[in-house]
């Protein structure tokens, strides 16, 4: 049976104190709303409709790769008028799941279960015990069977004893879904349409109410300020690094290491304290990485060594590299098996051969570096003349000593040698050593030492 999703997000948020629409602060570094979206696409539901409300420019502005109806709630009436908002255009008998966009951490299986319940016009339920159930809508039973939802407002002192509240969420027929929203009134404490109402309706028409329950109440807390914002930020990481760590890698304190993306990390690999990674990042096998480490948007691969604080963003390492500590890989660096990017060395834009090491207190700017290659320490690359960018090429087996200035556009010479101290401004010759201490100049047939 075809399945529809309504998300209501229309809410102000006020208590959230923000310019920002509630459902767009983030859990796990994606709004609220993301998550709830991507529910909906594992139930692989046919149509997802979004309810906004004033101000919602920037939820159409952020998702607009979402592939969802937008409908706008200018006047926020209550739930049930939320819904009518979004729920005239669909078909009888297909399934309505109404879900809420400042309630995140749902997860699929809690919902398919929930859709599983849905026949003819009874109306499936999810429903939670709560030690505290102040402020929810009470479930109201008459011998086990569902007979209203009372809210804590319009509840009376023995109705308030009840703890198992009511959560919002809900699947029903789309055509008994609409009957039911035409008969509802605002007569009640809040002056508002409520969705609830249609439990009672149902009742009377002779339709059973079939509740279900989630494994974990967390899965059906709502966000209204930025405490509970963070109390539900710590779970997610919390079931993030356990999913990680059953995988067989060692996090050496998960309370300490936060996913914003999606982390991807192979078996026997290790997490130290303080790390971060953001985006997609996709790590090998047989990985340390060190403490206080960001990571985003990377590819690391097997044997690699990531030393702590290290910051690594855009980039791909390959196989059996070392970096850090302190290292800085910025956008577009691609390190090499084998090569080694020491400590306060930052690369940009640049590849580093195989084997290559830059190993102290470097800049690596728009360059393209071969096999084997030494970076002595205090080298740069100039590669910006104040408005341009430029390459550097430095070719096999090439050394560069140290506190070099390399201004580019420039190519040193495979197996070339560059003495400590020289600022090159022009291509050096292969297997020669050039230096430029006080004037540049090579040395013709210039032997470079070798090891006894």
């Amino acid at each position: 049976m075809k399945l529809s999703v309504i998300i209501l997000a229309a809410g102000q948020g006020t208590r959230m104190k923000s310019a920002l629409p509630k459902v767009m602060h983030p859990i796990a570094g994606k709004p609220m709303l993301e998550h709830v979206y991507e529910r909906s696409l594992d139930l692989g539901a046919a149509d997802v409709h979004i309810v906004f409300g004033h101000g919602g420019e920037h939820l159409r502005d952020y998702c607009q790769d979402f592939d969802v109806e937008w409908v706008l709630q200018e006047q926020q009436l209550g739930t049930a008028h939320a819904v009518q908002q979004a729920s005239p255009g669909l078909e009888p008998d297909e399934i309505v799941l109404i879900l809420y966009g400042d309630v995140p951490l749902i997860k699929s299986e809690t919902l398919r279960q929930l859709i599983n319940h849905v026949a003819d016009d009874d109306i499936s339920l999810l429903t939670v015990n709560l030690e505290d159930p102040a402020g929810y809508g009470r479930i109201i039973r008459d011998e086990g069977r569902v007979i209203a939802i009372v809210e804590h407002k319009d509840a009376t002192a023995e109705q308030l004893q009840v703890n198992e509240v009511n959560t919002g969420i809900l699947a029903v027929r789309a055509g008994y879904l609409n009957e039911c929203l035409s008969k509802i009134d605002n007569n009640n404490a809040q002056g508002e349409y409520y969705l609830t109402d249609i439990i009672e309706m149902a009742v009377n028409d002779g339709n059973s109410v079939i509740t279900t329950q989630p494994d974990n109440s967390y899965e059906v807390e709502g966000v209204n300020d930025r405490v509970q914002l963070a109390r539900l930020e710590r779970i997610k990481q919390r079931e993030i690094i356990e999913n990680i760590m059953k995988n067989g890698v060692t996090v050496i304190d998960p309370s300490r290491v936060d996913v914003r993306g999606e982390l991807n990390i192979g078996s026997d690999s290790t997490i130290d304290v303080n790390c971060l990674f953001e985006g997609r990042v996709d790590i090998g096998s047989n990985v340390s990485i060190g403490a206080g480490c960001v990571i985003s948007n990377s590819r690391i691969a097997d044997g690699c060594v990531i030393s702590p604080y290290s910051i690594i963003e855009n980039a791909v390492i390959d196989d059996n590299v070392d970096v850090g500590p302190f290292a800085r890989l910025r956008p577009g660096t691609t390190l090499k098996q084998n090569s080694k990017v020491g400590n306060f060395v930052e690369v940009k834009n640049t590849e580093l051969g195989t084997g290559s090491k830059a190993n102290h207190l470097t800049y690596l700017g728009d360059s393209e570096i071969g096999s084997n290659v030494n970076i002595g320490a205090g080298t740069i690359t100039c590669n910006y003349d104040g408005a341009n960018k430029h390459k550097t090429v430095i070719k096999d087996g090439a050394f560069i000593g140290s506190d070099t200035q390399l201004v580019a556009p420039v190519t040193v010479g495979k197996n070339a040698t560059v003495g400590a101290g020289s600022t090159i401004t022009r291509d050096t010759e292969d297997n020669e050593l050039t230096l430029s201490r006080t004037q540049q100049k090579t040395v013709k047939g210039w032997k470079r030492p070798t090891k006894g």
